[in-house]
């Protein structure tokens, strides 16, 4: 055993540090610095600790091949050009794991554009041993997955409905509607639907088969006075196998007449109609339209088909209705179920105060008006119809004014103890550029159509019964408004019974 004699002092200390401060890496056996605790080089840790585990290499991108939008989840679909920093930034929000750690760098490696494959190639950073922070590269494609996003899927309705039902009706309200939608909701007849959408004019209901729109026509018919026409598209077809398919739509539109509406009827027509007298209230609406004579209580019905031979109509509609204020009522002692005629002295609420005038007229209001109410109606004075048969009438045979219903000081809709239910849709026709002011008058007057709505189911029992009618809680604060409220509202402002609402959770059904 040879013996190595120690080198002189000065060099010893020096000596000393450096055996104390190397190892050997337990790898590869390249010397290292000691110090830092590690039994391995940096090198190796590299390659035998892997800091980008539980990052997928392989990822999913959907891509709608119409709009050429990808799909940002949950729901949200953006315009990204190839190796743009928008389809980075998705790319990498779509890994899983990057959280764990630090992204230094990404970028795109080229592939083919109609590949359908997008690769990233990224950098990061992040620790693999204590206090020892490491540099990793990596690749990861993805495929892109094409696919339709809704808003294509919606305007590319050709292979998704294959029949559609569009309901309109020509008048200035939309309380038609607001009344059918009840009905729908009542019998589920909207079950079958793909999708419902409000038009300016009615509603629009798709379907994913022919069976399904014919069952709503003849539930339409069963319920409203329609007449509806088919027409079909060709979509496609395929010669070899000799099939053909179709879209089919259905136009259905009711008859514009509502209730309470006044209606001057032709000649022929009213003599048919049991020789009623020409100028009529329509009273009520189902699959027929029913007029009443408010000057004998006469009833007679119309039907549809016949209607639509020669249509006609309305003089005016309910949003042409007065305000008068009773004055006098002597009945005439004949009545004919909830009607009585009467005899009834009105003055115009406007006139009150400012002139005498005042109207003598027959009314069949007989049984709820009493002097001192207030009463809606038609002001035939001076008023300039624009209609050819009101123009062939005598004058003589046409009143001052005529009745329609009594008008009741309301609470306030807060105060309503039942609410209804409403029909999911869409807005075909309401564009997001439309000028503002023309889209809050139309809410507006939503809003005061369905207002109206509401009262008539309030005052009218028989209408009640068609539409199902839910218990609401009114607000809280009703309690302390309620006084005021009290003071200007009619003791005999009609509510609707407890007993006639439902109760929202006996009416869910599975698929609540």
């Amino acid at each position: 055993m040879s013996y190595t004699p120690l080198e002189p002092h000065h060099h010893d200390h020096h000596h000393q540090n450096q055996v104390a401060a190397t190892v050997l890496c337990c790898n590869c056996g390249v010397p290292m610095d000691g110090s830092t605790g590690l039994v391995m080089c940096y090198d190796c840790i590299k390659l035998t600790v892997d800091i980008t585990e539980g990052i997928p290499r392989e990822a999913n991108v959907s891509f709608c091949r119409n709009c050429e939008r990808f799909l940002q989840p949950p729901g949200q679909w953006i315009r990204a050009e190839l190796e743009s920093r928008e389809l980075l930034a998705l790319c990498l929000r779509r890994l899983r794991g990057l959280n764990k750690v630090r992204l230094i760098d990404a970028t795109f490696i080229w592939t083919e554009p109609h590949s359908r494959r997008i690769k990233v190639k990224l950098t990061v950073q992040g620790e693999a041993m204590a206090n020892t922070i490491i540099q990793q590269s990596f690749e990861v494609e993805y495929v892109v997955i094409a696919m339709q996003c809704p808003d294509c899927a919606k305007s590319y309705t050709v292979n998704t409905w294959k029949a559609a039902v569009q309901v309109r009706q020509k008048v200035a309200h939309k309380r038609t509607f607001l009344y059918l939608e009840q009905l729908i909701l009542k019998h589920n007849a909207h079950v079958d639907t793909i999708s419902i959408q409000e038009s300016k004019d009615g509603l629009d209901f798709f379907y994913a088969n022919k069976s399904h729109a014919v069952k709503m026509i003849d539930f339409l018919s069963s319920v409203t006075p329609i007449k509806n026409k088919k027409s079909e598209e060709l979509i496609s077809q395929d010669i070899h196998a000799g099939t053909a398919q179709y879209k089919f739509s259905y136009s259905v539109e009711i008859v514009p007449i509502c209730r309470d509406d006044i209606v001057i009827l032709p000649k022929k027509l009213a003599h048919s109609m049991g020789n009623i007298s020409r100028v009529v209230l329509c009273s009520k609406i189902s699959n027929t339209i029913q007029f009443l004579d408010y000057n004998t209580l006469q009833i007679a019905d119309l039907s549809p088909s016949v209607y639509w031979k020669k249509p006609f109509p309305s003089l005016s509609d309910a949003t042409q209705l007065v305000e008068f204020i009773v004055l006098d009522v002597e009945p005439t002692g004949q009545s004919r179920g909830k009607h009585m005629l009467a005899d009834i002295t009105v003055a115009r609420a406007s006139d009150m105060g400012v002139n005498d005038k005042e109207y003598y007229i027959r009314s069949h209001l007989g049984a709820i008006l009493h002097p001192g109410d207030s009463a809606m109606g038609y002001y035939t004075v001076n008023a300039n119809y624009n209609s050819d048969l009101f123009d062939e009438i005598d004058s003589n045979y046409i009143p001052d004014v005529v009745l329609v219903k009594k008008h009741y000081t309301r609470k306030s809709r807060k105060n309503r103890n039942w609410k209804l239910k409403r029909m999911a849709r869409e807005h075909a026709d309401i564009r997001a550029n439309e000028d503002s002011r023309a889209a809050k008058q139309e809410q507006e007057r939503a809003e005061k159509d369905y207002e109206l709505f509401l009262q008539e189911l309030e005052e009218d029992e028989e209408l009640r019964q068609g539409i199902n009618m839910y218990k609401d809680q009114p607000p809280q604060y009703y309690q302390e408004d309620q006084m005021d409220d009290e003071m200007d509202e009619d003791d005999d402002a009609p509510v609707v019974d407890i007993d006639e609402l439902l109760d929202e959770l006996d009416d869910m059904t599975l698929e609540d």
